[in-house]
């Protein structure tokens, strides 16, 4: 049986990108209470390190006003267990969810980048003071627990190896949700009346290797392969001064550039015919798996949670060994001017990512979890 509408307390103190789109995205569609306290989406370490004392004075201040929430659902950019300490006296026994987009231990580091213990030790501490701990993706949980018994046994003494056990049995798959149903495009629609549209639509940073693909299609280019070009990453913070130049060199191609308001960049979505990424990071992938749900075909690699995202049936057409991107576009782009069927039903398949379900199953396990059901396996 369902149960009734609780009140949860959801903290973001990165309030921006997919992580805004996830807390939203779930408040608007969840049939509980949900109360948003972000900051905005700068300042990465700075949130890690101090949000969790601004964010105890604003669920105090949420306390006074309406009582303790149901439960807690706090972010990897929190931390967690300095945040309960802090609001003790206010919340009491309010059990708290992990939420994990990415996570400091596995997260590719530029070179020559040291790993920060501070910030691998405050996520330990907080997946250990969690009643759950969420994923985003299997491989994103697979990946991090696989990694944490080297971390446990590199202290000098006194290590946490035997709660280990602990963290992993409470420890769970909610992917993020998407308005997988709405960008779903029409069948029939007049996609291919031009060359054929590539888009790139992943942030600038280095883990996502935006040069990659544009190496790929400055080749491309030079060969006479007919195609157009959309670039809508976030270029905040990431290698603008390497690939605008590369980007420059792609001329009229290039259709779109920049940012474009979100009706525009949905607008972009159905004209895409292909999405293409050489991440070398990917813990879900909401970009890639909007443009899939509008229509497009993506060409990523045969990796990451793109295994997990993309059904395996649609694996060999759409996922590309390393160093094969350049190979994987051209056969995509003969496909499409063809005008033959490219991965027919593939769209259809991001509807279990539609915020309707993906709402439900937080839902429910948020409903678990104030029953009190994942505490019993502390």
């Amino acid at each position: 049986m369902t149960a009734g509408p609780v009140r949860v307390s959801l903290i973001e103190p990165f309030l921006g990108g997919s992580h805004r789109a996830w807390a939203q995205g779930w408040q608007a569609a969840s049939r509980h209470s949900i109360t948003i306290h972000g900051h905005a989406a700068t300042a990465w370490r700075w949130r890690m390190r101090g949000s969790a004392v601004t964010i105890a004075q604003a669920l105090h201040d949420e306390v006074l006003a309406h009582g303790p929430p149901a439960a807690l659902v706090a972010t990897d950019m929190v931390d967690l267990a300095g945040l309960l300490g802090l609001t003790r006296r206010s919340l009491g026994e309010v059990p708290a969810v992990l939420y994990f987009h990415e996570n400091q231990l596995t997260y590719p580091r530029q070179t020559d980048e040291p790993l920060d213990q501070g910030l691998v030790w405050s996520m330990w501490r907080s997946m250990v003071a969690a009643d759950e701990i969420w994923f985003n993706s299997g491989f994103h949980r697979d990946e991090l627990l696989n990694a944490l018994p080297d971390l446990l046994s590199s202290v000098p003494d006194h290590d946490h190896r035997h709660l280990l056990d602990g963290v992993v049995a409470r420890s769970r798959v909610h992917p993020v949700g998407l308005d997988a149903v709405r960008l779903s495009r029409a069948a029939g629609s007049g996609r291919h009346c031009e060359a054929p549209l590539i888009l790139s639509s992943q942030r600038w940073h280095h883990d996502k290797d935006v040069g990659a693909v544009l190496r790929a299609l400055i080749r491309m280019a030079a060969d006479g392969i007919d195609f157009r070009f959309a670039i809508v990453g976030d270029e905040t913070g990431g290698q603008a001064d390497k690939l605008n130049p590369m980007i420059d060199q792609l001329g009229t191609r290039v259709v779109v550039r920049g940012q474009p308001a979100r009706n525009e960049y949905e607008s972009l979505l159905q004209d895409a015919d292909i999405v293409v990424s050489a991440a070398r990071n990917e813990f879900f992938g909401i970009a890639v798996a909007e443009a899939i749900a509008a229509g497009a075909w993506p060409i990523v690699p045969d990796a990451l949670a793109y295994r997990e995202v993309i059904p395996s049936r649609f694996h060999a057409t759409c996922l590309y060994e390393r160093g094969r991107l350049g190979g994987a576009l051209r056969s995509a782009i003969e496909v499409i001017t063809s005008g033959k069927p490219a991965v027919a039903g593939l769209a259809a398949t991001m509807a279990r990512f539609d915020w309707l379900v993906v709402a439900e199953e937080h839902d429910t396990a948020i409903d678990a979890v104030v029953a009190g059901v994942s505490r019993s396996a502390h």
